[in-house]
């Protein structure tokens, strides 16, 4: 998280927590990727965690190491796992062909990270109570674009209400992200996604609530 190694570590405890309800909640196995979001949030948030810790042991080559793991989820991962997590809980028809668009658009724009990465690396630094994490940026507007295509805007075409209410709250937090914590804005914005995973455990509560209704 963008505070401190504590706050990372509890977010990503918490997270932990709800991630290993919402797989505990699955009934079909399409649904474990969407089940497993909180779950690699989690993962994501323990990252960073160690990535404060890096800061005050002087452990360059730890750092070196976590920055890359966290640079795979929030650049490589997300974009492509997100739409297609959504589409795999799709009934037939089509919002899985606009959904099939956003994958291949998330496929594009972490093809774009990775060698971008590649050709320039990333770094992570503390600047004040955030992370920095600084790499060179090619065509940084389509890339926003796709990005947000990809991970917020595509879950808008879901047909489940918890998985819109997602991706709408996440549209929301990257505006906030954006204007209040620019030069810090992946490791906030992750954040406020991580932050916010928490209503993917809403679509496996309410959808059994739906289906009883629907046979009533």
């Amino acid at each position: 998280m963008c505070f401190s190694a504590s706050a990372s570590f509890a977010a990503g405890t918490l997270l932990l927590g709800l991630g290993t309800g919402t797989w505990r909640a699955v009934r079909r196995p399409c649904e474990r990727p969407f089940a497993a979001i909180p779950l690699l949030f989690a993962t994501q948030q323990f990252i960073e965690g160690v990535i404060w810790l890096t800061f005050g042991h002087e452990a360059t080559v730890l750092n070196t190491v976590m920055t890359y793991a966290y640079a795979v989820f929030s650049h490589l991962l997300w974009p492509v796992f997100v739409p297609l997590a959504v589409l795999l809980i799709e009934p037939p028809g089509w919002r899985r062909r606009a959904l099939a668009a956003c994958v291949a658009a998330g496929a594009v724009v972490s093809a774009s990270l990775l060698f971008t990465i590649a050709d320039g690396g990333i770094v992570s630094q503390a600047t004040g109570h955030h992370i920095e994490y600084v790499t060179p940026h090619y065509f940084a507007l389509a890339t926003m674009a796709l990005y947000l295509l990809s991970t917020s805007a595509s879950q808008l075409l879901s047909t489940h209400g918890a998985v819109r209410a997602f991706g709408l709250l996440a549209l929301l937090s990257f505006g906030a992200a954006y204007v209040a914590y620019t030069t810090w804005f992946i490791s906030v914005w992750c954040y406020f996604a991580a932050a916010l995973s928490a209503v993917v455990l809403l679509h496996f509560v309410a959808t059994p609530v739906r289906l009883e209704r629907s046979r009533a």
